[in-house]
């Protein structure tokens, strides 16, 4: 006699091994663009300029330009790919300030160590390096969209689709056979049933992944959600101590490295500030921050002098108290310089959680759970908060900035750091975000 609750979960379960196009997956493979694009940017540029036999005669400089490009262009590529893991990470807008940086970084170690290198070489590289990474984020938006399935039960489920996403939300148990990435579902959810349930295991089992809803809506907001989270799960987002200590080593050489530029500029906005308006340049006051504890914080003056006579608030859109010097400093973000003193005392890292005064920590803290867990790090020139968000006025809006606080410390490293600070740079040109 068949068994007939099999026959039936098999009817109602239609589920297809992945597959996919042979095309797709030579095309979009990390092992194809590195290994095609290395032959792409060592050979034509160095035939273009010594000729198709250029192997034949070793000679320093090409030796060193051929090592030069090679080695840039693997970590560009890897870079590039660690930076598309996280939320707001989109290849396009980063192609060019990595390929920049890496290409003038190499150029400053041929520099530096006085190494004989072609110049034509190097430069036809970094062009092809930079034409061959955007060709890959077409090629790749081209044939590759990522496709979700998402089972109907959860609050959290009501994902929308995007322009390299595509967002299927499931009725039935039944992906008719069309090829998914991954099963996004609720798996705490109490209305999953015995039928859900066999389906997810027959995704599993045809090797579809299957993805907890928080994940992917982590993913794309850059935000931890504090509804999501409870006293264990705070406990285990705790920063890589290895990270910790070479963040700050790292911390003091680039201050080091950056005060002979920043310096002449502190000084002139110092003298703007003087002109404008009557009393010092320079902001003191007690923020809050690494282990919850207070240290006093250098800013440049943005306010009038009494401008927290009636105690202290946020600031807000056309503030009255912001000075016309104080406007531009604050938009350019140069009222932070002073800070980088705060990063040699080891108060703040250039990178982290923005500090706030203590007065609305406390209060913060009485309205929002887990407020007090963002001091496990060192608070930041920049952050994660600043870049994606921009300024918080109110509880609803520091909320949001702590939810990505917390995701800033769920993925604490140097990709992140390195993200964050491609888009503080392109935030200064712009002015996003200030008050």
């Amino acid at each position: 006699m068949p068994d007939t609750q099999s026959s039936t979960d098999s009817s109602a379960s239609h589920v297809e091994r992945r597959h996919s196009r042979w095309y797709e997956i030579v095309l979009l493979s990390t092992p194809f663009q590195m290994l095609a694009g290395l032959i792409v940017v060592l050979l034509l540029p160095a035939m273009g300029a010594w000729g198709l036999d250029f192997w034949r005669y070793p000679d320093g400089p090409r030796v060193n330009t051929q090592w030069v490009v090679g080695l840039s262009f693997i970590l560009i590529v890897l870079v590039l790919r660690r930076l598309s893991g996280f939320a707001g990470g989109g290849l396009i807008a980063h192609v060019a300030p990595v390929v920049s940086v890496i290409y003038l970084l190499a150029f400053a170690g041929l520099f530096f160590t006085r190494s004989d290198y072609s110049r034509p070489v190097l430069l036809s590289a970094y062009v092809l390096s930079l034409l061959w990474c955007y060709a890959g984020y077409f090629v790749g938006r081209r044939y590759r969209k990522v496709k979700l399935a998402v089972l109907p039960m959860g609050q959290d489920c009501a994902l929308p689709s995007g322009p390299n996403l595509e967002i299927r939300h499931l009725t039935e148990p039944d992906l008719h056979g069309v090829r998914y990435d991954a099963l996004v579902a609720d798996l705490r959810s109490p209305a999953m049933t015995a039928e859900w349930e066999r389906f997810v295991a027959r995704c599993i089992l045809a090797q579809i992944p299957v993805i907890h809803v928080r994940r992917v809506m982590e993913s794309l907001s850059g935000q931890v959600r504090l509804d999501h989270l409870s006293e264990n799960e705070v406990g285990t987002l705790l920063p890589s101590p290895l990270y910790v200590m070479c963040k700050r080593w790292m911390d003091i050489a680039v201050v080091l490295l950056a005060a002979p530029l920043a310096l002449p500029v502190m000084v002139a906005t110092a003298v703007a500030i003087r002109r404008d308006s009557p009393g010092p340049a320079l902001f003191v006051q007690n923020r809050v921050g690494l282990g919850n504890h207070d240290f006093r914080i250098y800013k440049f003056r943005s306010m009038r002098l009494d401008a927290e006579s009636a105690g202290a608030r946020l600031a807000a859109d056309g503030d009255e108290r912001i000075t016309r010097v104080g406007a531009f400093i604050r938009k350019t973000r140069l009222d932070e310089l002073p800070q980088l003193w705060n990063v040699l005392k080891g108060d703040m890292s250039l990178i982290g959680p923005r500090p706030e005064q203590r007065v609305f920590v406390d209060q913060f803290d009485a309205e929002i759970p887990f407020y007090i867990y963002r001091h496990v790090v060192r608070p930041g020139i920049t952050g994660w908060a600043q870049v994606m968000q921009g300024y918080a006025g109110d509880a609803d809006a520091t909320r949001i900035k702590i939810q990505h606080d917390f995701y800033y410390i769920k993925h604490f490293s140097l990709w992140l750091d390195i993200l964050i600070l491609f888009k503080t740079v392109r935030i200064v040109l712009t002015g996003w975000g200030a008050r």
